[in-house]
């Protein structure tokens, strides 16, 4: 058996090893010593090949390229190989040309184009890379996705992509609207399967009004809350809504009012309370709505509203439709508080003052939000202005009506206060019952004449006040050099008099000549005409 076929490697330590040292001049190796270099060679070519297929694998290719073989030689630090870094001989077919040489025995090697110098220089230059840049859009703020381009669009998403593949769009908001719209769409998609080719995929039963079932209707995703959230909930809604007794120690009184005063910090103050808002605005609704004589339970729920709104960490926008009508049925409700407790003029203005304290805490709310939100909701500002614009044209409203909807009125810009108060005129003759009294009997009486109206004496006083501070607001539309002489105060025409009252009708033209500032009240509501 000769030597070659003794040889346990794919290496012929005749042909190859034996070349490699007649290249460089070595001659008379044994046959052994090449064995041993051959086996040698076999191994450290099969390491470095090993070492290549694990980059291969990890870069996600089928093909093993030099970038990978030149990345294996450098983790076993072996000089890597020069020319094929850059991938130019991927895709080129590799073509070996035989030479025979003295001795009869061939040598192979690789036909490589020669390149010219000088062409090379005369090349063009390649087009400069673009600089790397970064772009960055919201995809979520607080778990709502802003309606952008880069953001892809819900509506197409919910009609496209079956519910299967994409999963439930569903949140607190709109969990039972979608539940059973895609109810009504299974149910009528099953029959027209069923009116189409005579078989049912899915049973549909139909259910008779007035017939007991016991179905549970379910929602999609449930909005998930935390064991530690679901406690602080009710330890914040306990403390909100418990009542003082007079037969109460004042200990347990004052006990409850720092519980009180804690759970407003803390909903003001704490910043992972965004999966609890939905829940905090329906309490809020909630209580609103079968509280409403309640005037202690519903200035705490006025105050939860103002920590809400100022808490920095509270994502408050897309709740802001919701949280208003909250704010407007404490401005403009019919009643508030119930009844005074006794029927005396002094518990009487006691309640009095204490509903108006309540909606003037509802309307500095509304200005609050009306400046907060103006550009997140343009038409949130129409919307309160054409509420209040018609209980203002109502004439059968009752007093708390009225006072809530002028203090409304009051935090509106100047320019809307003109708008309403163009029908001022028609408004008080109505309302206040004018139609027999005149400008020099208002401004004679040291009180207001109440001429058989439905309001008291005091409820006239604050409807009259309160139109007045409406109309204080104009005085900043005058310009800044303007100056009242003590001259001009005193003179007011006739003329202008009758213009004052043809605006503002004869309680509250009277009530104005009667300020100091008369001056600049009729100069502020007839600036610009």
């Amino acid at each position: 058996m000769s030597n070659q076929q003794q040889s346990y490697t794919i290496w012929s330590p005749q042909d190859t090893v034996k070349d490699v040292a007649e290249s460089l001049g070595l001659d008379g190796i044994s046959d052994d010593v090449l064995k041993a270099l051959a086996m040698d060679v076999e191994y450290r070519i099969l390491e470095i090949i090993e070492q290549a297929v694990k980059f291969k694998r990890h870069s996600k290719t089928e093909v093993l390229s030099t970038e990978d073989v030149a990345k294996a030689l450098n983790v076993l630090n072996v000089e890597p190989l020069y020319g094929y870094h850059d991938g130019s001989a991927r895709d080129k077919d590799v073509t070996f040309k035989r030479v025979n040489v003295t001795g009869g025995q061939p040598v192979y090697y690789i036909d490589e184009e020669e390149v010219d110098l000088d062409k090379l220089i005369n090349e063009p230059l390649p087009q400069v890379p673009r600089l790397p840049t970064f772009t960055t859009h919201w995809l979520a703020v607080e778990g709502v996705q802003p309606a952008i381009a880069q953001n892809p669009n819900i509506n197409e998403i919910r009609t496209t992509i079956a519910p299967t593949t994409r999963g439930a769009i569903v949140s607190t908001l709109n969990a039972n609207s979608l539940q059973s719209s895609s109810t009504n769409n299974a149910i009528a998609q099953n029959q027209n399967e069923n009116n189409g080719n005579g078989q049912t995929s899915l049973p549909v039963t139909a259910v008779k009004p007035g017939q007991n079932t016991n179905v549970e209707v379910k929602p999609l995703v449930k909005h998930v809350l935390s064991k530690e959230l679901q406690i602080y909930f009710n330890k914040i809604i306990s403390a909100l809504t418990s009542k003082e007794n007079i037969s109460d120690s004042s200990e347990h009184n004052s006990q409850q009012q720092h519980l009180k005063a804690a759970a407003l910090t803390s909903l003001k103050t704490d910043s992972g309370l965004h999966q609890l808002v939905p829940y905090f605005i329906q309490f809020i609704a909630e209580q609103i709505t079968h509280n409403l004589s309640d005037l202690q339970l519903l200035t705490t729920i006025l105050e939860t509203i103002y920590s809400l709104l100022n808490n920095p960490s509270i994502f408050l926008e897309p709740y802001i439709h919701s949280l208003m009508p909250s704010i407007l049925t404490l401005l403009l409700a019919k009643k508030l508080g119930g009844a005074p407790t006794s029927e005396t003029p002094e518990a009487t203005n006691d309640f009095l003052e204490k509903t108006n304290a309540l909606r003037d805490f509802a309307a500095s709310l509304l200005d609050y939000v009306l400046k907060k939100f103006p550009e997140v909701y343009k038409s949130l500002k129409p919307r309160v202005t054409r509420t209040l614009l018609k209980t203002f044209l109502d004439t059968n409203r009752v007093f708390g009506t009225y006072y809530g909807c002028l203090k409304g009125i009051t935090v509106l810009e100047s320019e809307s206060i003109r708008f309403f108060f163009g029908n001022l005129h028609n408004w008080a003759r109505l309302v206040f019952n004018e139609q027999n009294l005149t400008l020099d009997e208002c401004f004679d009486s040291e009180t207001i004449i109440n001429n058989k109206t439905k309001f008291t004496d005091k409820e006239l006083f604050y409807l009259v006040d309160v139109v007045i501070n409406a109309i204080c607001v104009l005085k900043k539309d005058l310009p800044e050099i303007y100056e009242e002489s003590n001259e001009d105060k005193k003179e007011i025409s006739n003329e202008t008099k009758q213009k004052l009252v043809s605006r503002t009708g004869v309680i509250i033209a009277s009530q104005i000549l009667k300020r100091d500032d008369t001056r600049q009240l009729v100069d502020a509501m007839f600036f610009g005409e």
